[in-house]
């Protein structure tokens, strides 16, 4: 049975938190869905307005009871005050990448918001505790968006959790009730799932967008330089492809998103253009193995699959487990005689 997944105050039902992507992919709908079934929902704040996210997390308020985040990428010029109205509006916490923010902390203690902090190193994990986070989400290269390691998370994950006492939540690759197993088994107290949820009825991205996860295949899983200074995971289409032979794209409009950005393109025009349809000339974020999603479902009957994942996997290593003891039972007794 999985188990509950308890930090600052909140007690979730599962322990599934479901990944802020950005942007406009994670939104009130998806988010509240996810909380619905017992999960932990997250608003992805990056590339919204102040006034647009104000309106997500009310809306999202209006169709769940259970726990609402929100996701915004250090990176971006209006980290502040994006952070700032979530924490005003009382989101149940705030979770933060692309770079990391001291000033976050104070801003929880100062609105009683719990932070939950990225990392894929044991030292950020550290420094995240020392700091006040109440738990922290180790990614993997598996994940999609931008990486912060190029190790697997399964390679990372065992060390954070040696390093620190808060829960620690497991990103990158988790796709089925399997994994959610494995990343329990190494410590972990619950999991981040980002890609398998794009795959949803509830997900606003377009369908086209969806789409592209279902027919591209595991190859197409590519790595590109951000504008934000990191590597992302996204899906080969024309622009990756463009990417990989000219490095860069001229930007004709900037609108200064991001506080330091290398002007390769504009990854909010891209990422705009990819949720609303043109996925060949719009930026497409996916985890690693997105190609394991066959179909689209509503959230609902994702978490009825992982549920059933997670239990038979659990299931069959009980009866393994039970046949090696029946096994060296029935060894020691042959021995004895």
């Amino acid at each position: 049975m999985l188990p509950q997944l308890n930090f600052a105050h909140v007690r979730a039902r599962l322990p599934i938190i479901q990944g802020g992507m950005a942007v406009r992919v994670a939104t009130a709908n998806l988010a509240a869905a996810v909380a619905n079934e017992g999960g932990i929902g997250i608003i992805a704040g990056t590339g919204m307005s102040v006034s647009a996210l104000q309106a997500e997390i009310r809306k999202a308020r209006e169709l769940t009871t259970g726990y609402i985040g929100v996701n915004v990428l250090f990176a971006v010029t209006q980290f502040a005050q994006l952070v700032r109205t979530a924490m005003k509006e009382k989101v149940d916490f705030i979770v933060s990448g692309a770079g990391f923010s001291r000033d976050i902390f104070a801003w929880g203690k100062e609105f009683n918001v719990p932070v939950m902090a990225m990392a894929s190193s044991a030292r950020v994990a550290r420094l995240a505790e020392k700091m006040g986070a109440a738990a922290v989400v180790v990614e993997g290269k598996e994940a999609g968006g931008h990486l912060g390691t190029d190790k697997s998370i399964f390679e990372i994950l065992p060390e954070i959790v040696r390093e620190v006492s808060i829960p620690v939540i497991a990103a990158g690759g988790i796709m089925s009730g399997e994994d959610i197993a494995r990343a329990l088994d190494a410590g972990a107290s619950g999991v981040q799932m980002a890609s398998r949820f794009v795959a949803s009825e509830e997900c606003e991205a377009s369908q086209k967008f969806k789409e592209l996860y279902l027919n591209s295949k595991s190859e197409d899983s590519v790595l590109i330089e951000s504008p934000v200074g990191l590597p992302g995971r996204a899906i080969r289409n024309h622009l990756t492809e463009l990417l990989r032979v000219n490095k860069t794209i001229p930007v004709k409009e900037c609108k200064g998103c991001l506080k330091h950005c290398t002007h390769s393109f504009c990854i909010l025009k891209a990422l705009e253009s990819a949720v609303e349809g043109d996925v060949e000339n719009g930026l497409v974020f996916a985890g690693e193995f997105f190609h394991r999603i066959n179909e689209i479902l509503p959230v609902k009957k994702i978490f009825a699959q992982l549920i059933s994942e997670f239990e038979q996997y659990r299931q069959l290593n009980l009866s393994k487990l039970n046949y090696g003891i029946a096994s060296i039972s029935q060894y020691n007794n042959a021995a004895s005689k």
